[in-house]
C-alpha cells in the first residue's frame, strides 16, 4: 500500500477500506509514514470525513496499533471519559467510588492543553505522586485499590500518540471522525467492559452548542458499542465551572471536600449520574436507583475516600494525604480576593476565559511541553445565578506574582457578568445517549 495513494483517496472523498486504514495507522505508529503524510491525512478526513463505518475503522486501527491490556479481576473493569471543561475533578471521585462499589477502574488519563485543567496535572499536585507506572505496576494498583489514573504508556495505541501531535498543529483537532478515533482508541486499548462519556457543552467546553455535543456523543457511543464495548454518553452542562476552583492543587481540595461528605454541590450530582449509568450497564445493580444509592453510601461513609487513599500511597503519595490533604497540597505566594463592582444576578461565565485566566497564571499549558505551577489557579468562584453585592467576593486569587494577580483579576471580572436580572436555570445534564 502507499501513503500518497490513501491521502488522494480521501481527498476525492473516496470509501477508505479498513485494510488501508489499517496500515496507515502502523505507519504512524512505526515511523514509515512521514509528518507531512500524517497532516495531510488529518486535513484529509478533516474535509471530507469518513462516514460511520470508516470511523469505526479507523478507530479499531488506531486501537490495534499497540498493546491491549486483559484483566483477570473479579469484577467489571469500567472507565469514564470527559471531552473537557473547567473545575472538572470528575475522575478524583469517581474513579475510587466505582472501586468502593465493586469494580475496577483502569483509568488511562491526559494532562491539561489550552483552557481545560488536565486530570494527570491534577493528581501529581500531590506531594509525591507519580503517574508514570509501567503494566505491571498499574494492573497491581488497580487489583489492590480498585482504581488507578495513569498516563499512557508509549505502547497503548501510539498511532494515536503521533497523529495527535500532527492534528495541534494543523488545525484538525476539531474533527469528529479523529475525536472519536483519538479517545476510542486509547479506552478500547485498556480491555475495558463499560464506558460512560462526559460529553461537555457551553461556555467553558470545546463544543459550544448542544447540537454539536449530541454528534459527539452520537459518534463516541455508536463506534464504541460496534466495537464491543457497552458504552453511553451523557451531555452535561458546562457553562460554569464545575467545582467552584480551577488549577490543580486547588480542584483536588475541592475532591476532598466531596470525599469527605462536605459537598453536595454539581460535582457531586455528576459524579452520581455518570457513575449510576456505569454500575448499571456493568451490572452490578439491578436497577440505577440501586446504583445511585451505592455511590451516595460509598461517598458519605468514606469507603471511596479509603479508595482514593489506597491509590495515592500505592502511586508513591503520602498515607496521610486523605487525613490532612492541606499539608500535602502546594499553596501560591499572592492570595487575592476579586469583590464585584455593583450588584446583581450573576448571569453569565465564561468558563473558556476563567480557563484561560489560569493558564496566564502558570495553572496550564498552551504547547504540551509547557511545565506548569500545581499551585496557581482561582478558588472561590462564585455560582451562576447567585446574587452578589458590591464588594463581596466573586473568586479568590492564587498568583505566584502580583502581575499575575492583577492580570487574573481583570479576566475573572470580564468572564464573570452581573445583571437586574436571574439566568434561566440549566439542568446539568442535557441528554442521555445509548
Amino acid at each position: 500500500m502507499d501513503a500518497r495513494a490513501i491521502i488522494a483517496a480521501l481527498r476525492r472523498g473516496e470509501t477508505i477500506e479498513p485494510d488501508a486504514l489499517t496500515w496507515f495507522a502502523r505507519g504512524l505508529a512505526d515511523y514509515s509514514v512521514s509528518d507531512a503524510q500524517a497532516g495531510a491525512f488529518a486535513m484529509a478526513v478533516c474535509l471530507q470525513g469518513l462516514g460511520q463505518d470508516g470511523r469505526g475503522a479507523l478507530t479499531l486501527a488506531m486501537q490495534a496499533s499497540g498493546k491491549t491490556l486483559a484483566w483477570d479481576l473479579d469484577g467489571p473493569v469500567l472507565d469514564k471519559h470527559s471531552t473537557g471543561g473547567v473545575g472538572d475533578c470528575v475522575s478524583l471521585v469517581l474513579a475510587p467510588a466505582l472501586a468502593a462499589c465493586g469494580a475496577y477502574v483502569p483509568m488511562i488519563s491526559g494532562r491539561g492543553l489550552g483552557h481545560t485543567g488536565g486530570t494527570l496535572d491534577k493528581m501529581e499536585s500531590i506531594s509525591g505522586v507519580s503517574t508514570s507506572v509501567d503494566e505491571a505496576q498499574f494492573k497491581r494498583i488497580v487489583g489492590q485499590a480498585g482504581c488507578a489514573i495513569v498516563s499512557a504508556s508509549a505502547d497503548i495505541a501510539p498511532a494515536d500518540k503521533r497523529l495527535y501531535a500532527v492534528r495541534d498543529v494543523t488545525a484538525t483537532v476539531e474533527s469528529l471522525d479523529l475525536i472519536t478515533a483519538s479517545i476510542l482508541s486509547k479506552k478500547l486499548a485498556a480491555g475495558l467492559d463499560g464506558l460512560v462519556l462526559d460529553v461537555k457543552v457551553g461556555s467553558g467546553a470545546f463544543m459550544k452548542s448542544v447540537e454539536d455535543a449530541r454528534a459527539l456523543a452520537q459518534a463516541l457511543v455508536q463506534t464504541a458499542n460496534l466495537a464491543g464495548c457497552p458504552t453511553t454518553a451523557l451531555i452535561t452542562d458546562m457553562n460554569a465551572p464545575l467545582a467552584p476552583a480551577l488549577g490543580n492543587a486547588l480542584e483536588v481540595a475541592e475532591v476532598m471536600k466531596v470525599l469527605h461528605g462536605a459537598d453536595r454541590g454539581p460535582l457531586y450530582e455528576l459524579i452520581l449520574a455518570l457513575g449510576t449509568q456505569l454500575l448499571f450497564s456493568g451490572g452490578l445493580f439491578a436497577s440505577e436507583d440501586a446504583a445511585r444509592e451505592a455511590l451516595s453510601n460509598v461517598i458519605v461513609s468514606g469507603a471511596a475516600a479509603e479508595r482514593f487513599a489506597k491509590m495515592i500511597a500505592a502511586m508513591g503519595g503520602p498515607l496521610g494525604f486523605v487525613e490532612n490533604p492541606q499539608r500535602y497540597l502546594p499553596e501560591a505566594p499572592v492570595i487575592r480576593e476579586v469583590t464585584a463592582l455593583e450588584d446583581g444576578y450573576v448571569s453569565a461565565i465564561e468558563g473558556e476565559a476563567l480557563g484561560l485566566a489560569v493558564v496566564d497564571l502558570g495553572g496550564g499549558r498552551q504547547r504540551e511541553s509547557d511545565l506548569i505551577d500545581p499551585a496557581v489557579g482561582v478558588s472561590e468562584v462564585v455560582r451562576l445565578g447567585a446574587f452578589v453585592t458590591k464588594g463581596q467576593p466573586l473568586a479568590r486569587i492564587h498568583a505566584a506574582r502580583e502581575g499575575q494577580a492583577d492580570r487574573a483579576a481583570l479576566a475573572i471580572r470580564g468572564a464573570i457578568a452581573l445583571s437586574s436580572n436571574p439566568p434561566a436555570k440549566n439542568g446539568l445534564v442535557h441528554g442521555v445517549i445509548h
